[in-house]
């Protein structure tokens, strides 16, 4: 009886011991960003079904200033306990080489959960100005005209600058960098004449080139994307290996315990298996990713390496 007695003890105590992390009450989900934007949107999407999967509320705060560095830093001194958690951007690889006197490290002060949703980007050329249909004929188009072009984008360093100017490097040109205060003003420049290309996001961009106010050159994700099949990557034109997204991933604070991490995953993974969250991210061009920890924290590693040698060499900066 006495042997039995400790071998259900010794049974019990490893399944004990594997009980998934439970939050014990509600998860801050910072966003560092204002409302309204593409993080905050996947953000509050990503709540409710997270929370549904967790038994606790999952509660969206935004906390936007300098590129996102605030809420940032905010959650990086958060206790790693998976009670608070955030959704960021590509900024999160890309602030470290563009902002000075961070009171935080980016590369160690967080536990990467997941890449939960990647947003394309479209090449556009506005047809009334510019008659490429594709990226060489835009090359062949801009090379002897590159000193009297420009382009816009959302902002320095925004991931439309860098994807330019990584396309810019690559091709060989020369086109001067006009940053606005958000994607839809350099799209109605694109659509007055006085820039020649943008990369848009695609819930900016497509309808108008479907309307044929816009051409679409490229995308600039590794495969063609479902709303434009016809659109070749601009990988496929010349460009191989090229891609520059806008993404989006959750992280918690460094030292979080592996099991809220891994809990914290499989709830982002419930989120986006979602039929309408799936529905709500393709009507805004988003592809839902939901890939693991440790695939993630490669990735963030592999992007914050390529957003500094693409800062470096356009010799990037933020006022």
């Amino acid at each position: 009886m006495y042997r039995r007695a400790l071998l259900a003890a010794a049974i019990a105590t490893p399944a004990m011991a594997q009980a998934p992390w439970a939050p014990t009450r509600p998860i801050r989900l910072i966003a560092p960003y204002p409302p309204g934007g593409g993080v905050d949107t996947t953000s509050r999407l990503l709540a409710g079904p997270m929370g549904t999967f967790l038994g606790q509320s999952v509660v969206v705060e935004n906390r936007g200033g300098a590129g996102g560095s605030i809420g940032a830093q905010e959650v990086a001194r958060s206790a790693p306990d998976g009670q608070t958690i955030m959704v960021d951007a590509l900024a999160h690889t890309v602030n470290p080489h563009v902002i000075r006197g961070l009171g935080f490290d980016y590369a160690t002060a967080f536990a990467p959960i997941s890449q939960v949703v990647v947003l394309p980007q479209i090449l556009a050329v506005n047809p009334q100005h510019c008659p490429a249909k594709t990226v060489q004929e835009f090359i062949t188009w801009a090379r002897p005209r590159a000193g009297q072009l420009s382009y816009g984008s959302s902002g320095n360093a925004t991931a439309a600058h860098l994807a330019a100017a990584l396309f810019l490097n690559r091709a060989g040109l020369e086109i001067t960098h006009v940053p606005y205060r958000g994607g839809t003003p350099a799209l109605q420049d694109l659509l007055g004449g006085a820039i020649v290309f943008v990369f848009g996001t695609v819930s900016s961009t497509l309808q108008l080139v479907r309307d044929g106010r816009l051409v679409a050159l490229g995308v600039t994700t590794a495969q063609r994307i479902p709303p434009l099949p016809d659109v070749p990557t601009i990988a496929e034109q010349g460009f191989e290996g090229y891609e520059l997204n806008e993404w989006n991933g959750l992280y918690a604070p460094a030292g979080t315990p592996a099991p809220a991490v891994q809990r914290l995953y499989e709830a982002a993974k419930h989120a986006l298996a979602d039929a309408t969250v799936r529905q709500r991210l393709d009507a805004l061009g988003a592809i839902p990713v939901g890939t693991d920890p440790d695939v993630f924290a490669r990735y963030v590693a592999e992007q914050r390496a390529l957003m500094g040698r693409i800062v470096r060499e356009a010799k990037i900066e933020v006022g």
